[in-house]
């Protein structure tokens, strides 16, 4: 019954109004009572209005979604598959968090999967690392040495854009001369800028004067690098140094993907060449050493590499193309993604014995 209906039956129920309704008798009601209980509540009975229910928008918005997703995977797959597999760090894992301690031991082992022009990461710990600088963790800067927090937050940003230029800036890794790197050096330290001329001058630099001790470089005309990603993870550290200096030491692994520079098709074949460097570098107190504006004195720089060639040097990297698989069987072998382990400095400057270890995986 309305509300309308049941106004007008009260209405002409005190009125007295003849059709108004009367006591039913007692089959009357005996019959309502049968028909309830076999039928229900009768159509007229009054009880609460339920709310209306929804429309199930988002269960058509989600098929709607999934139609769609179904279809891209269908004309796009490749693409699809990259791009969800973004998210979830590849199909090698998740990206590694940044490096923000020296780690305790040696990355696990992954799946022996041999890099590609397509994928030239794959199989290797580095798949997860971050690309370029982006893998090079700065700590957060406090008073040290003669430098408040902002002149220590800047001396680790001009660190890190030292390892930056000579370690991944494209022009250097073509060979040419690393001019941005060499700004950031002390012009008053004789002893590396006497390195300096040597290194880059000298057409076979001895082990002492091998520019591949501060720079990363490869012959055009011997290998290219695979695409423009270089992965690296590392870290620098600072404290105080001697004469009040804010002493910085970077530790950062560079892995490089390489092929022939002569074109080899898709089927070209891929080695990592990868180098990891220690470098110390002082931000001195000018007033107690002979320095110029936002340039530092490097203290030491030592190398490990390996897949970069075991000839004499020639002031670049070379990569052994065709012979990766030929170890000898008493080669000194290291694995170039454990960074628990210090740089071996036995030598003083690069690697151990004559610079040719053997990876125990690239």
């Amino acid at each position: 019954m309305s509300e309308e209906e049941w106004e007008r039956f009260l209405r002409e129920s005190m009125a007295g109004a003849a059709e108004a309704p009367v006591e039913p008798s007692a089959r009357a009601r005996e019959v309502e009572r049968r028909l309830r209980e076999r039928c229900g509540q009768p159509s007229g009975w009054r009880t609460y209005t339920p709310a209306r229910p929804q429309r199930r928008t988002g269960w058509y918005i989600t098929g709607l979604v999934a139609a769609v997703a179904l279809l891209g995977v269908g004309l796009f797959p490749e693409q699809v598959v990259g791009w969800v597999g973004g998210f979830a760090g590849g199909r090698d894992g998740t990206p590694l968090a940044a490096e923000s301690e020296a780690p305790r031991e040696a990355p696990g082992a992954g799946p022996n999967l041999r890099p590609t022009l397509a994928e030239p990461f794959r199989g290797s710990p580095a798949v997860r690392w971050a690309d370029g600088a982006a893998g090079i963790t700065v700590p957060p800067a406090e008073a040290t040495g003669w430098m408040d927090a902002a002149q220590v937050e800047r001396a680790l940003r001009q660190s890190r854009d030292f390892l930056v230029a000579a370690g991944l800036d494209s022009r250097v890794l073509r060979g040419e001369r690393p001019a941005k790197a060499i700004a950031l050096l002390n012009p008053h330290q004789k002893d590396v800028q006497e390195y300096l001329r040597t290194a880059l001058s000298s057409t076979a630099p001895s082990p002492e004067t091998n520019p591949l001790l501060l720079f990363s470089r490869f012959r055009t005309e011997q290998a290219r690098l695979v695409g423009d990603v270089v992965k690296t993870r590392g870290r620098l550290t600072y404290r105080k140094g001697k004469r009040g200096a804010v002493e910085v030491t970077a530790d950062v692994t560079f892995v490089y993907p390489v092929t022939p520079a002569a074109d080899g098709g898709r089927d070209a074949e891929v080695i990592r060449t990868i180098v990891r460097r220690k470098v110390v570098m002082n931000w001195d107190d000018p007033a107690k050493v002979i320095t110029e504006p936002g340039t530092m004195s490097l203290v030491s720089y030592a190398l490990d590499m390996t897949n970069g060639g075991c000839s004499a040097p020639t002031g670049y990297f070379v990569p052994p193309f065709g012979t990766a698989d030929e170890q000898p069987a008493d080669a000194h072998r290291v694995d170039p993604y454990d960074r628990s382990k210090p740089i071996d400095t036995s030598n003083g400057t690069t690697a151990p014995d004559n610079g040719c270890a053997t990876a125990t995986r690239s």
